[in-house]
């Protein structure tokens, strides 16, 4: 660092001593004072801020010395480049140092920038596990209640606590391959692609639903193409992204009559996709809004996330996939998932 130092020192010191040398030599009438500007631009670059302005006041006294020492040339014209070459040195030192101002103070800006963006990072993925957690637990605390009211009645109903038990079992499982997915996602890592059943991945998400829709007294219409094509994809994250769907579109449908807590699933292939397609009766939202559906944080529901779109969005498009969303006649909302077919080797 030290060597570093003196070279850049030599290399001012030289260059501020050539041009004191030519402008001694030279007329008074030639401005070559004003070549210490680029004396000054340089060490811009080397110095701090405080020996720039000693340097400046170095090349300005430079001048006027070298303005007395010349014998040639006019007096007049000499004071007058003098001057010139003096407010030269001076308006271009100030540029310089507010230049390099700016750009540290930019600098700090992208820093803080990237910072924030970081902690927003953080942000979207404690979100995200808030709320992908949520949904196997709250299914575990409703079996939990279920097997205890199995278990206190007379007599015990041993065959429905057993049940009950296979689904905390079951949902506690999905709840920690959520986390390590979710851990997979923050190190970079891809989703683990295997050969899936689409329509098989729809039966186990409605397997796992079956106690929300109770709850709320929703009935599913399920319209399964026969010898769907198979796909590449992580089942446990198209578990995920289905029970989103299934979910949203009950808690759209909760409140209203009966007959319109309707949820309809349907698969189909064309054009080299798989789609699955979910779609309820409910309230739907205002079609301007539409594009905001998958952005993070945006979200109608009193105590929403926003996040569950988003995350369906990104796992999906993860699997070579895409989401679009409509508003089907008379109400409600229908959301379609795409996703490639599995090449053949």
């Amino acid at each position: 660092m030290r060597r570093g130092r003196i070279g850049k020192v030599a290399i001012v010191t030289v260059l501020t001593a050539i041009v004191f040398a030519i402008d001694t030599g030279t007329d008074l009438e030639i401005a070559t004072p004003v070549f210490y500007i680029m004396v000054i631009l340089i060490a811009v670059g080397m110095f701090s801020r405080r020996e720039v302005i000693r340097l400046a006041v170095v090349c300005m006294v430079l001048t006027v010395f070298s303005a007395t020492l010349t014998r040639t040339g006019s007096q007049e014209a000499g004071v007058i480049n003098s001057g010139i070459s003096i407010a030269a040195i001076a308006i271009t030192t100030w540029l310089a140092l507010r230049v390099v101002s700016a750009e540290s103070a930019a600098y700090e800006t992208r820093a803080q920038l990237i910072r924030i963006a970081r902690v927003n990072s953080l942000g979207e993925l404690a979100a995200s596990i808030a709320h992908e957690v949520n949904q196997p637990l709250s299914a575990i605390a409703t079996s939990g209640n279920a097997c205890l009211r199995w278990l206190g009645a007379d007599p015990p109903n041993l065959d429905r606590a057993r049940l009950a038990a296979t689904r905390i079992v079951e949902d506690a499982n999905r709840a920690s391959g959520i986390v390590g997915r979710i851990r997979q996602q923050v190190r970079g890592k891809g989703p683990r692609k295997t050969k899936t059943a689409l329509n098989a991945v729809v039966l186990d998400a409605l397997a796992l639903a079956q106690g929300e829709m109770a709850r709320h007294g929703t009935v599913v219409r399920t319209d399964l193409a026969p010898d769907l094509p198979m796909i590449l994809g992580d089942r446990i994250q198209l578990q995920q992204v289905l029970g989103n769907l299934i979910l949203n579109a009950i808690e759209a449908s909760a409140g209203l009559p009966p007959a319109r807590r309707v949820i309809t699933l349907s698969t189909g292939v064309a054009r080299g996709m798989v789609h699955l397609r979910v779609k309820d009766e409910g309230i739907g939202v205002p079609e301007q809004d539409l594009p905001l559906l998958f952005d993070a944080f945006w979200t109608t529901k009193d105590g929403g996330t926003g996040m569950g779109l988003a995350i369906c969005r990104t796992i999906v498009e993860a699997h070579g996939g895409a989401m679009n969303v409509a508003l089907p006649e008379p109400c409600g909302l229908e959301v379609t998932v795409s996703l490639p077919v599995r090449a053949k080797s």
